[in-house]
């Protein structure tokens, strides 16, 4: 039985190498007629001149700022658009007076009225917010309307913050 297992054995490998010699056989041919064909149509293409450029873009967004409290920030977001538009960005930090509760808080952007001598409420806008502390901010767009203006915050319980004036021209 011994000399039938050795048979077995040996005819069962010889077929493995021969499968594995055709195996190999077609890998090289298949390997050799794509490089063949590829070869054909590889036609060397001229070198051309790459002119790279760049342009400076203006910042459109302010940089980080430190915001306190107390004490409102205004920057502008934009130049001048289309009809003398332009965006700005105010922020505050604003804590809750009480350990419990929400915080309600409206901005007010006031224009100066050079005839009645006082700030008039321009736009308006209230949030609010329950969390113990957080830096608010608010994005009023002026349009069309040269003059002076300012930012005011008024926190439910506190006494209201202004921004220093600015200069709407276009």
């Amino acid at each position: 039985m011994s000399t039938r297992s050795a048979a077995v054995l040996t005819s069962g490998t010889a077929n493995a190498a021969k499968l594995f010699v055709a195996a190999l056989a077609f890998t090289s041919a298949y390997v050799g007629f794509t490089a063949y064909s590829n070869a054909g149509t590889t036609i060397a293409e001229p070198a051309t001149q790459v002119t790279l450029s760049a342009r400076e873009l203006p910042i459109t967004a302010p940089a980080e700022q430190v915001v306190t409290a107390g004490k409102v920030t205004v920057a502008v977001l934009t130049e001048a658009g289309p009809g003398c538009t332009k965006s700005y960005v105010a922020r505050s930090r604003v804590a809750r007076p009480g350990p419990a509760g929400s915080v309600f808080y409206s901005w007010r952007l006031a224009r100066w009225s050079p005839s009645a001598k006082t700030w008039r409420t321009y736009l308006a806008d209230h949030d609010g917010f329950a969390a113990p502390e957080r830096t608010v901010e608010w994005h009023p767009q002026v349009t069309g309307n040269p003059g002076w203006y300012r930012i005011e915050l008024a926190v439910e319980g506190a006494e209201p913050v202004t921004s220093d004036r600015f200069q709407v021209s276009c």
